[in-house]
């Protein structure tokens, strides 16, 4: 992102990936798979690429010292056996996961804004409340149980259904779902939040968790890079 700027950077050349449906985010994230391997780098190196690059779409907006008072290091499992067998979990992927109790997280991630920059636009524009009291702050984390709503008007998918020819629309007309070009692959929600959709309004129900073969935060980026970004944090905490 531009310093100074609140419009999100989608350089085909640097390809860093960012929480939107921007068609050129998700044509970079499906040339993510071409990168070279790390097998020229030294650890040193292979670290700050994965934190560089798990930044750009964990929480781009924030800085570095702001993520660095919020990281913790110890991460949260779920000591769950599935089949009898109790394998590794890929903690990793939860590096981040402090910041999915922000706001801004929250309405991107229920699928309620194409972006977490639109996100952030609605909460500063009076479009969001917590449990019916208006939030004017993107970064606030919330707890668990609260219930976030987004005035349905604002939803960039859901628009008024037309009167049939001859006829006025309704103050109170129904709104339907119209997906947005290129929002497919980003139409699911995660484990930890309950959404309903007839009252745009979102459950947070709980902090996200690493179980036996899955991990709830959605990320382009596979645990490997997240261990590695990890690390990075943990050996250069102040």
């Amino acid at each position: 992102m531009v310093r100074g700027s609140t419009i999100p950077s989608f350089s085909l050349r640097r390809q860093m990936l960012r929480m939107s449906w921007n068609k050129y985010n998700l044509y970079n994230m499906t040339q993510r798979s071409r990168v070279p391997s790390n097998a020229n780098k030294t650890l040193f190196q292979q670290k700050w690429a994965a934190k560089k690059d798990t930044r750009s779409y964990h929480g781009d907006q924030i800085t570095e010292r702001q993520w660095q008072s919020m990281f913790k290091a110890r991460l949260p499992t779920a000591n769950t056996k599935v089949g009898g067998v109790e394998p590794h979990p890929p903690v990793f992927s939860l590096t981040f996961a402090a910041l999915e109790r922000r706001l801004d997280f929250i309405i991107f991630r229920s699928n309620l804004a194409p972006s977490v920059y639109a996100a952030r636009q609605l909460v500063g524009h009076g479009k969001v409340t917590i449990n019916g009291k208006p939030m004017p702050f993107p970064s606030h984390r919330v707890t668990d149980g609260d219930i976030i709503q987004v005035e349905p008007t604002s939803v960039s998918t859901l628009k008024k259904v037309k009167p049939a020819e001859g006829e006025e629309a309704a103050p109170s007309a129904p709104m339907e779902f119209v997906p947005q070009p290129f929002s497919q692959p980003f139409l699911f929600v995660p484990d930890y939040l309950e959404v309903n959709y007839n009252t745009c309004s979102v459950c947070f129900l709980r902090s996200p968790i690493s179980r036996p073969g899955k991990t709830e935060i959605p990320s382009p980026f596979p645990p490997q890079m997240h261990a590695l970004a990890y690390e990075f944090y943990a050996r250069n905490r102040k």
